[in-house]
């Protein structure tokens, strides 16, 4: 039987986050929600007005014999911005800013060792990404979940979600799941 292990990661908008993670090998599920907040089961709205203090996020559940935390952990420093702090592009708040929240030791290893030696490679910015221990996760409303294959013609996908896929399926095409 497969051991299954989690991942959440927060990236800015979870729509992007969770598009660039869902065709990646290893990955049996992506989860759009909220983590690391004081309210209990928050909404979109709420979490929106930047009262709760939850970000966007998305939880992984990975096969870690296919790809590895710190396999992902690179697929998450390329694909978006962790030198800007709580923003991503035009999405400003604490909802979005960057971080990794850890299911374990070993990834809080992981993500500090990552973050101090991949993601100081690709970016010259000092790196804000918080990382902490996981806290629970809420998933996030249905609509969210899937979005961006569901809705790759909105102008927001066009513009913001389908470059971070691209470059995601072109940076690592030996981990993106045939299509």
């Amino acid at each position: 039987m497969i051991k299954m292990e989690k991942a959440t990661l927060a990236g800015g908008c979870f729509w992007c986050t969770e598009a660039v993670f869902q065709d990646v090998i290893g990955v049996e599920s992506v989860v759009s929600g909220y983590i690391d907040g004081h309210v209990k089961d928050p909404g979109y709205r709420e979490v929106c007005s930047g009262t709760t203090g939850h970000t966007e996020a998305i939880q992984i559940t990975y096969d870690p014999a296919s790809i590895t935390f710190k396999e992902l952990l690179e697929i998450f420093w390329t694909t978006h911005d962790p030198t800007t702090l709580n923003r991503q592009g035009n999405d400003v708040g604490t909802q979005y800013r960057s971080g990794i929240y850890t299911h374990s030791d070993q990834q809080m290893r992981e993500a500090t060792d990552s973050k101090d030696q991949v993601a100081t490679e690709i970016w010259n910015d000092p790196i804000v990404t918080e990382i902490k221990n996981a806290t629970t996760f809420y998933p996030a409303e249905a609509y969210h979940q899937n979005y961006y294959k569901r809705n790759s013609h909105v102008g927001y996908c066009a513009v913001v979600v389908a470059p971070k896929v691209a470059k995601a399926r072109k940076n690592f095409a030996h981990k993106i799941k045939a299509t």
